[in-house]
C-alpha cells in the first residue's frame, strides 16, 4: 500500500502528501474551532462557521509548513543538493534530499532558512492584520483577522521552536554545523546528536505535564538524532573504501525457469537471501526470499524464479565508494546491490552483511 501520493510539482520539485496527514487535518481544524484566540476561533462566530474557518486555517498552516520546507529545498538546490520531493505529513513536512552538504556554512544556511521562512511569513501576517484594522475597520474583516492572527502566530512559534538545538530539527543542524568547523564531521554529528536527545528528554518530561503533543515530537527527535547519528558514522567510514574492496566476486545465480521448492532449498543450501537470474551470460532479474514470501504456499508449486523475480535491478560499479551503495541499499530498501562493469557483466555482489563486515574490521583498526 502506498503511504503517500503526489499532488503536484514546485520548482521541479515533487510535493506528496501522506496519509497521515489526512489524519491529522480535522484533528487540527477541531483545536482551531474550540480554541480561543490567538489560536482558535471560539469567541469569533457560529460553531459552523468556527468550524468552516478552522480548515481553511489548517489547509492554509499546512501551505505554510510547505513554503518552510521548500526554504530548506531551494537554498539546498542552489549548492548541489538534489531534492527527491517534499512530504506533508502528522509531524509537519519532510524534505527528501540526496544528501545533507558536508560544507558547514552551507548546511548553516540551509538549515536557517526554513525557521526564517516561517518567521517571515508570521510576521507579514501580523503587519497585514495591522493594515486591516488601520485601513478598513469593519466587522466583516473578523474572521479574516483571526485566520491570520493564527497562522501569524502559529509561524512564528513553528519558526523559534524549530531553532531549538535538538538534532536533527534546524537548530539541531545549525549546532552541526557550528561543530562541524571546530572537529570533524562525524564527531560533530554524535555531539549534536547528543545535545538532541537531551532535548528529546526534556521535551518528553513536559509533554507529560503540559501538552502530550510534545511527547510525539520527543519520540520523533530522539529517533531522528538516534538514526542519524549511526548512518552518518556508517556512511563517513565507508567512504574509505571502494565496492570492490568489499563486495563478494564468487557470486552465485540461478535460473529463470528454476522452480519455487529448489530455490528454497538453494536459498537454505547457500545460506544467502537474494541471487542474481542469468540465462548463460544475460542478466534477467534478481530474486529474493521476501519475493518468495509475496506468493501464498499452495500457488508455488506451479511458478517459477522467472515469475517471481524483480526485473529492476539496483546495481553500481566496482569503482564506486561503499558509501554509495549503503546509501543505495536504504534509498531503495534492499539488502544487496548487484556490481557490474562497463559491459553489464556481473562481476561481485554487495549485501548489508559486506558493508557491516567492513565496517567492524574499520572500528578494530583504530
Amino acid at each position: 500500500m502506498k503511504t503517500s501520493f503526489q499532488i503536484g510539482t514546485l520548482f521541479g520539485i515533487p510535493i506528496k502528501l501522506h496519509i497521515t496527514f489526512l489524519f491529522i487535518l480535522p484533528v487540527f481544524a477541531l483545536v482551531f474551532a474550540t480554541n480561543p484566540a490567538p489560536f482558535g476561533f471560539q469567541d469569533c462566530a457560529t460553531p459552523f462557521v468556527n468550524y468552516i474557518l478552522s480548515f481553511i486555517t489548517t489547509v492554509l498552516l499546512f501551505f505554510c509548513v510547505l513554503l518552510h520546507e521548500l526554504g530548506h529545498s531551494l537554498v539546498a538546490q542552489r549548492y548541489g543538493v538534489e531534492i527527491k520531493d517534499i512530504t506533508l505529513m502528522l509531524i509537519g513536512g519532510v524534505s527528501s534530499m540526496e544528501e545533507i552538504p558536508r560544507n558547514p556554512s552551507q548546511e548553516l544556511k540551509m538549515a536557517f532558512a526554513g525557521p526564517f521562512v516561517s518567521i517571515v511569513i508570521g510576521f507579514s501576517l501580523f503587519l497585514v492584520n495591522f493594515l486591516l484594522v488601520s485601513l478598513i475597520p469593519s466587522y466583516a474583516l473578523t474572521a479574516i483577522y483571526m485566520m491570520f492572527n493564527i497562522l501569524g502566530s502559529i509561524n512564528i512559534v513553528l519558526g523559534l521552536f524549530n531553532l531549538l538545538p535538538a538534532f536533527p530539527m534546524d537548530g539541531g543542524r545549525v549546532l552541526r554545523a557550528w561543530y562541524a568547523k571546530r572537529m570533524n564531521y562525524v564527531q560533530a554529528t554524535h555531539y549534536a546528536a547528543s545535545v538532541g536527545k537531551i532535548f528529546a528528554f526534556l521535551m518528553g518530561i513536559v509533554g507529560l505535564f503540559y501538552n502530550a503533543w510534545l511527547i510525539l515530537i520527543a519520540f520523533f527527535v530522539y529517533i531522528g538524532a538516534s538514526e542519524e547519528d549511526k548512518s552518518t558514522t556508517v556512511t563517513v567510514t565507508l567512504e574509505k573504501y571502494s565496492v570492490s574492496e568489499v563486495m563478494s566476486r564468487d557470486v552465485t545465480s540461478v535460473s529463470p525457469y528454476m522452480n519455487i521448492g529448489d530455490l528454497l532449498h538453494f536459498m537454505f543450501e547457500h545460506k544467502h537471501m537474494g541471487y542474481p537470474v542469468m540465462e548463460g551470460n544475460h542478466l534477467k532479474g534478481i530474486v529474493t526470499l521476501s519475493d518468495v514470501h509475496k506468493v501464498p504456499p499452495l500457488e508455488r508449486a506451479a511458478l517459477q524464479v522467472r515469475d517471481i523475480m524483480s526485473t529492476t535491478v539496483i546495481s553500481l560499479t566496482a569503482d564506486a565508494k561503499a558509501s554509495e551503495a549503503f546509501k543505495l541499499m536504504m534509498s531503495n530498501n534492499v539488502g544487496r546491490v548487484l556490481v557490474i562493469d562497463s559491459n553489464g557483466s556481473v562481476v561481485g555482489i554487495l549485501s548489508r552483511t559486506d558493508l557491516m563486515r567492513a565496517m567492524m574490521l574499520s572500528t578494530e583498526q583504530l
